[in-house]
């Protein structure tokens, strides 16, 4: 089995697309042994985007992403859902990378008993899933992915693919001409999607 290694916070101090390409085929998990492999991911700029939280500047809400990277910032949508991205910038602080889906690869009873009866499929194939099935919430907005015991993102030497299928982000009523959303071709474990899609 091949050694997994921490990212370093110098991975997430860089360009934010970069990070994001380079996320995938990365490790995220859980300290209870709860993993998944990251197969989809979404970039979300600093200062110009305007599908990114932070576009009209720092709250309470958003604050994490102008905090240090290689935090995960972790938010409530529609009433109902958490989503996780890892902060990631260079120079203008407020980027981060949100974490759309996951191929499962360790604990997946208890990612079956936190999401219900779906299939291996849907276990993890789309941001809110994900978070469910790996235990992801508010609590853990904050959280230090390179340091302590909470979650992690992980290298176990699988390099990202060279040609990421690039498409328009998902959900989003601006922005919608950038490619920023990148998916490892040909994976099952992908969030539905009817969109667009290049090869990157």
């Amino acid at each position: 089995m091949a050694r997994k290694t921490r990212l370093p916070r110098a991975f997430y101090r860089r360009d934010t697309v970069r990070v994001a390409r380079d996320l995938l085929n990365k490790i995220l998990a859980m300290p209870d042994g709860r993993a998944g492999r990251i197969v989809e991911v979404e970039a979300y700029l600093a200062g110009i985007d305007p599908a990114a939280h932070t576009y009209r500047g720092k709250t309470a809400r958003n604050a994490t992403m102008f905090g240090e990277p290689g935090h995960m910032y972790v938010y409530f949508t529609y009433g109902m859902h958490w989503c996780a991205n890892a902060v990631a910038w260079d120079q203008a602080p407020g980027a981060g990378v949100l974490i759309r889906a996951l191929e499962p690869i360790a604990g997946l009873p208890e990612m079956h008993d936190a999401r219900g009866g779906v299939s291996d499929r849907l276990l993890c194939s789309g941001p809110a899933r994900l978070t469910q099935a790996l235990g992801i919430d508010g609590a853990l907005n904050g959280a230090d992915l390179v340091k302590g015991d909470g979650p992690r993102i992980l290298d176990d030497g699988t390099a990202p693919p060279l040609h990421p299928i690039a498409t328009p982000r998902i959900g989003i009523s601006v922005g919608q001409e950038h490619l920023l959303r990148f998916l490892v071709p040909n994976n099952l474990h992908v969030s539905p999607a009817r969109v667009k899609q290049v090869q990157s």
